[in-house]
This record gives structure tokens, sequence and C-alpha cells, in this order.
């Protein structure tokens, strides 16, 4: 079983910057496409950004985009979200998410599997 840990949440004014690693335990993680997504009590998770195996390609949610970098060193088996300009509507517990298949980035079931969280609060 892959293991995924993120790390790197926390709290930040609106406005700031935060930045998001998710380290995995598989040998084999440049086969891997990576995602990040997030959840707030009573809403289900959302996409937020995905990254191809290769690093070459990059998707994001419209309400991220030109804010959020989604990055990976297959080096070190890990996989960032660069947050900046965020918005309190950015809170909620960031999950990342690896999977083989290369379709279908945005969609939560596609993925095999998940971090346990960080949580992001971003005060007004």
């Amino acid at each position: 079983q892959v293991q995924l840990v993120e790390s790197g949440g926390g709290l930040v004014q609106a406005g700031g910057s935060l930045r998001l690693s998710c380290a995995a335990s598989e040998r084999t993680f440049g086969i891997y496409n990576l995602g990040w997504f997030r959840q707030v009590p009573g809403k289900e998770r959302e996409f937020v950004a995905a990254i191809t195996r290769s690093g070459g390609g990059t998707f994001y949610a419209d309400s991220v985009k030109g804010r959020f970098t989604i990055s990976r060193d297959n080096t070190k088996n890990t996989v960032y979200l660069q947050m900046n300009s965020l918005k309190p509507e950015d809170t909620a517990v960031y999950y990342c998410a690896m999977k083989l298949s290369s379709t279908s980035y945005d969609t939560t079931r596609r993925y095999d599997n998940w971090g346990q969280g960080t949580q992001v609060t971003v005060s007004s």
C-alpha cells in the first residue's frame, strides 16, 4: 500500500501564501499522475490541481487558476502545491492523491491512493 503524507498546512491571512508538500513511499513514484483536492465539512471533495507523471502537463480548477501552482520532484517522490493570494474560501482540508490512468484528472474516484490531508485555514 502506497503511503502519501501531506505537510505544510496552517493558518494564514488572506493574501498570503503557503506551500503544501506530499511525500510518497512508492519508489515508482514517477509512473503516477498526481492530484490535489480539498474538502470542507458537509461538502464533496473537490479538484484543485493535477500534474502528469512527467510533470509536462498541469491542470487547475478555475477557482485557483493563476494563484496555485502544482509541481513535482520525482527524485524526491514529492508533489507540491504552491498557493498564493489565498482567500478565505480556500479554507479546507487539502489532500494529495495518485493514480496510474492518464484521463479524468479532476475526478475523485479515478484516484487510487490518498493522503490523510492537511488543514489550510485562511483568515479574512
